[in-house]
């Protein structure tokens, strides 16, 4: 049994998404035909991967390097809070620290978004008006993913409505693993239609896909769906963002957009909590895949609690000392 989209049960914009792009066009018309094309990608050798990002975790920065890095690292950061426990509170100060992240300093960057339920978005979006920073947020029964679609598509739908710019769905792993790739396919590319102008982060879940080559499979899945970014993680899951995996995946959007012409973003989320771990990351996208992906635009950190190693670095190459950890919010 095939799983191919009903072309008459579409919008325009879906239609045009379900046809992925050129030379892509026939690899989704059957569960055969992409299964054989994952399965063709190239293998990934894990040996191979964990060797180069050692390596390239190595390089040292200068002084004036590390202070653009800092700040390029603030901007990319999409500032979060996940939890049952959050309140509109919370997340008005969490909105307040991503307009102004040290408040001593008014040349500090901006922060690139503010990542919260749903049910939250409002919140966020009352509190940042039109600055600039985004108001992200995860749906489609994050973290688990395990919900019907239409519930699904009603989670986006509301943190749309709600005044989300951007969402961070989960893909179903439970198909994925199962082989159920055209299923996961569609699913992405309904997400992407019930989104409308929101921009669509897909996370792939990383630590349960147990193999590099399935992180290149999910990728290239949610690329051809129509993603706008390709994430790691949901941050609730050990391991998440890991250097070699984020090395597969930025090695899949550089050839994604070498084969179609089309720009995807990366976004690693969970575990990155150092100044050192941007750096890192900073250095593999340029060794990777160039100065392009270096902007906000296509590159996010997913984090909490990196923002305050990041202010504190940057604190002590301004003024030559170390505050210490009393000198940033606690969120």
């Amino acid at each position: 049994m095939t799983h191919v989209l009903d072309p008459d049960a579409l919008s325009d914009d879906a239609r045009a998404l379900s046809v992925p792009l050129p030379p892509y066009r026939d690899v989704t018309r059957s569960d055969s035909a992409f299964r054989a094309f994952l399965h063709g990608l190239p293998g990934v050798d894990q040996v191979g991967a964990e060797a180069r990002v050692a390596q390239l975790g190595t390089r040292s920065i200068k002084t004036t390097s590390k202070a653009w890095a800092i700040d390029t690292a603030i901007s990319m950061v999409d500032l979060t809070t996940l939890e049952g426990a959050d309140t509109p509170g919370k997340v008005r100060s969490l909105a307040a620290k991503a307009l102004r992240p040290d408040p001593t300093d008014p040349t500090c960057p901006r922060v690139a978004a503010v990542c919260v339920y749903g049910d939250l978005a409002g919140v966020a979006r009352e509190a940042l008006g039109n600055s600039g920073v985004h108001v992200a947020a995860v749906a489609t029964a994050f973290p688990s993913g395990r919900a019907s679609r239409a519930v699904k598509l009603a989670d986006v739908r509301d943190a749309v409505q709600n005044g989300a710019d951007e969402i961070d769905m989960v893909i179903d792993r439970g198909a994925f693993l199962a082989g159920r790739y055209l299923e996961v396919y569609e699913e992405i590319v309904a997400v992407k239609e019930a989104c409308g102008d929101a921009h669509l982060k897909v996370i792939l879940e990383t630590g349960e896909l147990v193999t590099l080559d399935n992180v290149r499979r999910a990728s290239w899945i949610a690329m051809l769906a129509g993603g706008d970014f390709i994430k790691t993680s949901t941050g609730k899951v050990s391991p998440a963002a890991t250097l070699p995996v984020a090395l597969v995946m930025l090695e899949a959007v550089r050839d994604f957009r070498a084969a179609t012409g089309r720009q995807v973003g990366f976004k690693p989320a969970g575990g990155i909590r150092t100044t050192k771990d941007a750096v890192k990351h900073l250095v593999l996208i340029n060794e990777t895949v160039g100065p392009d992906w270096l902007d906000p635009d296509w590159f996010r950190f997913g984090a909490s609690s990196l923002l305050n190693d990041l202010l504190l670095q940057r604190q002590k190459l301004r003024t030559g000392h170390y505050s210490g950890p009393d000198y940033v919010s606690v969120d």
